[in-house]
């Protein structure tokens, strides 16, 4: 499995522990950024992780900013990107199992480290379901192409 991650300064440090943690697992990543606490716009690196991912590089993101909102609307505007914003580990697992979410986000202002790692690991550890969760993904895929063009 690789990771994309990427953060603002509002994200750093918890993608600073997200970041030890997976290599504590041995889970390949790449970080994409922030590098600092300094001020910086979320939408850049959401993009680059979204991008990066629809290219077909990395099996998945995480993503963090203050509250994980910001970060994660930015990165749902990629076309093929379904980023989901969770605060507990059921929607985490949930969010693979049944939207195959490709992107999760995080806020460090929001959630604390210990909670943020069990988020990280339930959703790393689901697996998409398929079936009937799959027609829906496409119609998601549908939406989406429509207002593309």
């Amino acid at each position: 499995m690789k990771i994309a991650l990427g953060c603002d300064h509002g994200g750093y440090n918890l993608k600073q522990a997200i970041l030890e943690h997976l290599e504590k697992k041995g889970i390949e990543y790449k970080d994409f950024g922030c590098y600092s606490i300094e001020s910086c716009d979320y939408p850049d690196f959401a993009e680059k992780v979204a991008e990066a991912i629809v290219r077909g590089e990395f099996d998945c993101g995480i993503l963090v900013c203050g509250t994980g909102i910001g970060i994660s609307i930015a990165a749902n505007k990629v076309p093929g990107i379904r980023a989901a914003h969770c605060t507990d580990t059921f929607s985490a697992k949930a969010a693979k199992q049944h939207n195959n979410a490709n992107i999760l986000a995080l806020g460090e202002r929001i959630t604390g480290v210990g909670l943020a790692l069990d988020i990280v690991d339930a959703y790393l550890e689901a697996e998409f379901e398929g079936g009937r969760h799959q027609r829906r993904i496409d119609k998601i895929a549908e939406i989406e192409k429509k207002y593309s063009k």
